[in-house]
C-alpha cells in the first residue's frame, strides 16, 4: 500500500482508524466494566469477535491471571515472559491487559531505552540480567536481548561478529535461566505488511498515539523485508526445546490478546491459593483525638 491512499481505499482506511479508536476507548473501559455491566448491544470487530464477548472473556483470564499471580508469590516461582515483534504489532496492548489486575511488585515490565555508552562496552546480555526475577515475581520484557537479532542487525547498529556471537550465545544464555529456576516464554507477534501499514496511519492520524512513532518507526516501516528476513533467521537459530518461540497471529488486536493470555497459563502448573478469610478489624477509637482543620487553599479545586 503507498502513504497516498486512493479515493476508494479513504472511506475503508478511516473505518480501521476509527475502529482502533474505539479500540482505545475500549481500554478505558476495561479498569470499569463488571458482569453487570455487560448488558447490551453486541457490537462486532472486523473478525466477528463481538465487544461484550471479548470483554467476558478478558475479565475471565484476568482472574486467572490473579490465581496465577498468587501461586508464584506463594511456590516462589521465577517468571519470564518476552514480547517481540514487529513495531506497531500489539506487544504493548496485551502486556498492559496483563498488567491491568494484577500487583506491580509481583509482575512488571522491563521495556529498556537504547543502550547507553558504558552499557555498550558491557557483556551484552548484561544490562537484561538487573531486570530478571527473585522468588515470587513475573517480568514481562516488552523488547528483550533479542533487539540484536532485530533491530540492531537490520539498522548497523552490531557488527557481523557481534551478531553471530548473539547467536552462540543466546541458546546457553537461556539454558542457563532455565537451570537457575526461571520458567522463560517467548512471543513473537505476527502482523500482515498491510496491517502495519494501516496501524501507523493511526497513529499519525490520532493525536492521542503521535507519541508512539518515531524516526526509527519510519526506518523500520521502510526496511520490511529486512526486517522479515532478520526475523526468520532468529526464529530458525533460537528456537530450542528448553525455550522455543510461540507466534501470535496479531492482526485482531483482540483475539491476539486474549489467545496470548490463554496460552501463557497454559506455560506454568498453577493452582489456586487458599486464603484465610479477611476479616476488618475494628478501628481505634481515642476520645481525646480532635482532627484538626485543613487550609481550604490547600485542597485541589472543585472543577467536576
Amino acid at each position: 500500500m503507498n502513504d497516498k491512499l486512493l479515493p476508494d481505499h479513504h472511506d475503508s482506511v478511516m473505518q480501521r482508524i476509527e475502529r482502533d479508536l474505539l479500540d482505545s476507548y475500549d481500554e478505558e473501559l476495561e479498569m470499569e466494566i463488571d458482569d453487570a455491566r455487560l448488558a447490551g448491544e453486541e457490537a462486532g470487530t472486523q473478525d466477528g469477535l463481538g465487544r461484550q464477548a471479548y470483554f467476558r472473556e478478558l475479565l475471565r483470564l484476568q482472574g486467572e491471571l490473579v490465581k496465577l499471580q498468587d501461586w508464584v508469590q506463594s511456590t516462589g516461582q521465577k517468571v519470564v515472559v518476552l514480547f517481540e515483534g514487529r513495531d506497531a504489532a500489539g506487544k504493548g496492548g496485551v502486556i498492559k491487559r496483563i498488567t491491568q489486575r494484577l500487583n506491580p511488585r509481583v509482575c512488571r515490565v522491563a521495556a529498556l531505552p537504547a543502550p547507553n555508552d558504558r552499557e555498550r562496552t558491557q557483556w551484552y546480555f548484561q544490562r537484561y540480567v538487573s531486570h530478571l526475577p527473585a522468588a515470587g515475581e513475573i517480568v514481562l520484557f516488552d523488547r528483550s536481548w533479542y533487539n540484536r537479532a532485530g533491530v540492531e542487525r537490520v539498522m548497523g547498529f552490531c557488527d557481523d561478529a557481534q551478531y553471530e556471537e548473539f547467536f552462540r550465545s543466546v541458546p546457553e544464555f537461556e539454558k542457563m535461566l532455565i537451570r537457575s529456576g526461571i520458567t522463560l516464554v517467548k512471543y513473537w507477534f505476527s502482523i500482515t505488511d498491510d496491517e502495519q501499514h494501516l496501524r501507523f496511519l493511526g497513529r499519525i492520524h490520532d493525536p492521542l498515539k503521535q507519541w508512539k512513532l518515531s524516526p526509527m518507526d519510519f526506518e523500520s516501516r521502510r526496511r520490511w523485508e529486512a526486517y522479515t528476513k532478520a526475523k526468520e533467521i532468529m526464529l530458525e537459530r533460537t528456537h530450542i526445546p528448553e525455550a522455543p518461540w510461540w507466534l501470535v497471529q496479531a492482526v485482531d488486536k483482540k483475539k491476539a490478546r486474549l489467545n496470548c493470555i490463554s496460552h501463557l497459563l497454559t506455560q506454568l502448573p498453577y493452582q489456586e491459593v487458599e486464603h484465610p478469610a479477611i476479616v476488618l478489624p475494628e478501628r481505634a477509637r481515642n476520645p481525646e483525638y480532635t482532627r484538626n482543620p485543613v487550609p481550604a487553599d490547600m485542597y485541589v479545586p472543585d472543577r467536576y
